[in-house]
This record gives C-alpha cells, sequence and structure tokens, in this order.
C-alpha cells in the first residue's frame, strides 16, 4: 500500500517550489533544511516520484514536482477549510475573515459595505487584500484569502460564485469632446479609446462591451481608474468608467463629460467567489447578501449637475 503523503510534507513542498531554495523554504516553515530535507525525501519514497532538481546552485521542480505542488496546494486549502469550519460551525460571524478585492471595485465599494459589516457583525475581523483578478483566485485557491470580490465575466473555474448585482459601463470625455461621444456604442473609435493596463479584468470588460479586439501596443496605458480619468481629461482620448466609480466623485473635480450608452449597455457583474470546499458557508451567503443590499440603483451615476438621464457634465467646483 502506498504511504500518504502528510499535510507537513506537502507543506514542504509547497515551500519549496515558492523558494526554489531548501535554506529560505526551511525558514519559511520553521524547520531546519536537514528536516525540511528529509521531509520532501519521505515524500519522494512514499509517492515514488522524483518531485525536486537538487543542483549545487539552484533548485528544479520536476514536471511530476509541478503537478503535485498543485494538487499540494488544494489538498492543503481544503483541510484548512476543514478546521475553519470546526472553528467556526457554532458561531459563523466571528473571527478573522479575509477577503479579496479587485483594485477597480475596492475603493469605490468598500466605504460603504464596510460600516455595514462592522454594526451588524462587531465580532467578526476582516483582512482585506487588494489584488488583481488572477492573483486573488491564485490566492484562493491556495487558501490564502477565504472569498474574493471580484467582477464578472472572468473563467472561475469550479469555484463557488454568488452574482450579486451589475452595473453598466459609461464613457467619458473631456467636455470640450462631449459632440464626439457616441451614442451607440457600435459607433464608439476604438483608436480613440484608452485602457487600463493588462492584468485589470475591465480591460477585457471595456473591450467585450464594446465588441473590440485585443489592440495593438500603444505605449498609452493606465496603472489606476483615477489614472485613467487624468488621461482622459489630458485630451489622450475616451475611456469606459463603471458606475461605482462615478457615483464615488471620482471625476467629478475633472473637467469631463460622463455619458451613457443606448442598449445594449456594456455591462460588468460583480460577484462573490469561495472554493468549492468553502467551510463558511453561511458567512459567504450574509456577506454577499450585505454587499448585494449595498448596490445602488442602475443608471443614476455621477455627481454634480443632471443634464440628462443618458448624459451628465461633471466639472470642477
Amino acid at each position: 500500500m502506498t504511504a500518504l503523503p502528510s499535510l507537513r510534507q506537502l507543506r514542504y513542498l509547497v515551500a519549496v517550489s515558492e523558494k526554489l531554495n531548501f535554506t529560505q523554504a526551511a525558514e519559511a516553515c520553521f524547520v531546519t533544511q536537514s528536516t525540511l530535507s528529509a521531509g520532501i525525501k519521505e515524500l519522494e519514497a512514499g509517492l515514488g516520484a522524483h518531485l525536486v532538481e537538487r543542483e549545487r546552485h539552484s533548485v528544479v521542480m520536476t514536471p511530476v514536482g509541478e503537478e503535485a505542488v498543485a494538487r499540494a496546494r488544494s489538498l492543503l486549502a481544503e483541510a484548512e477549510d476543514l478546521a475553519d469550519w470546526a472553528r467556526h460551525a457554532a458561531r459563523p460571524m466571528c473571527g478573522l475573515l479575509r477577503l479579496g478585492v479587485i483594485p477597480t471595485i475596492a475603493p469605490f465599494l468598500l466605504p460603504s459595505v464596510l460600516p455595514a459589516l462592522r454594526a451588524r457583525h462587531p465580532e467578526l475581523k476582516l483582512a482585506l487584500r487588494e489584488d488583481l483578478t488572477t492573483r486573488l483566485l491564485d490566492r484562493l485557491a491556495a487558501g490564502q484569502i477565504d472569498f474574493a470580490l471580484i467582477a464578472l465575466p472572468f473563467d472561475t473555474g469550479k469555484l463557488q460564485v454568488q452574482t450579486l448585482f451589475e452595473e453598466e459601463l459609461w464613457l467619458i470625455a473631456p467636455t470640450d469632446r462631449e459632440a464626439d461621444m457616441p451614442r451607440d456604442i457600435g459607433k464608439l473609435d476604438p483608436d480613440a479609446l484608452l485602457l487600463l493596463e493588462e492584468g485589470h479584468c475591465l480591460r477585457g470588460h471595456t473591450l467585450g462591451g464594446c465588441g473590440l479586439r485585443e489592440p495593438r501596443a500603444s505605449g498609452m496605458e493606465a496603472t489606476s481608474l483615477f489614472t485613467l480619468a487624468q488621461m482622459v481629461e489630458g485630451g489622450l482620448g475616451m475611456a469606459l468608467l463603471p458606475d461605482m466609480t462615478l457615483r464615488s466623485g471620482l471625476i467629478s473635480h475633472m473637467q469631463l463629460v460622463a455619458h451613457r450608452f443606448a442598449e445594449p449597455r456594456p455591462r460588468r457583474t460583480i460577484a462573490l467567489v469561495a472554493r468549492s470546499s468553502n467551510a463558511r458557508q453561511e458567512c459567504f451567503e450574509r456577506i454577499a447578501e450585505l454587499i448585494a443590499s449595498q448596490a445602488p440603483e442602475s443608471g443614476a451615476a455621477g455627481t454634480g449637475d443632471r443634464k440628462s438621464d443618458s448624459q451628465r457634465r461633471l466639472t470642477a467646483h
């Protein structure tokens, strides 16, 4: 009978794959290097497979080792879910909750969500992590965060997904280019459209919502929505911003016009995701319900003087 690997051995293997250095991996696991090396050798012997190539000055994972690491991360995450389930079974809304949020949501939605969460569940301690969607989902799969607040469409694999609300994407342009803003999204000039840098899901939502392909490198990409808005104000082009960003007043001190497209309007869906083995299901459902309750009414974005239901001028105060 094949010896089953221990969680300790799996942790050692993951640490080695992350550090590619036995000394650093041992320090990360709070053990001696000899202990870690012995654990890896025991794991390889038990599995009957070579997982790590050890050179004098380098460490390389074998193809079998890479697959073993992926499976080890999943097993460790499920083991942690089991421990969390036992710890929180009686009091699901207590203790530490690790929540990941993407940058195009965090500063605009959390200011309303966090006070409501503290008021309803004062014993819940929240640890926030802001990052791009791909990295958050990797952390989620590895058990480093409990839930992630993201925007769809995005490939979520086998994760548990709870959709919360939809929001429209609005076109913004400098005030002196108001006449150039098309009401029909199909008439939008792709060469005039500015985007966030690769890695932001809003980039894909913008291109998908406009029916455009990935553009050739132009040398003009933004790392944040605020920078994107500044680029638009500087006359470099137009851009699409989510409804919640306009409500937050992101561009209220800029000489910009926010324009709502005619149907079919580009949209994104805000969702809360968790591992399929999620042990804090009641907590997941309650937080999803709370965030959904903070969803703004569609089609009322922006601050400042209202021009019409489809267009809003946001000027400096």
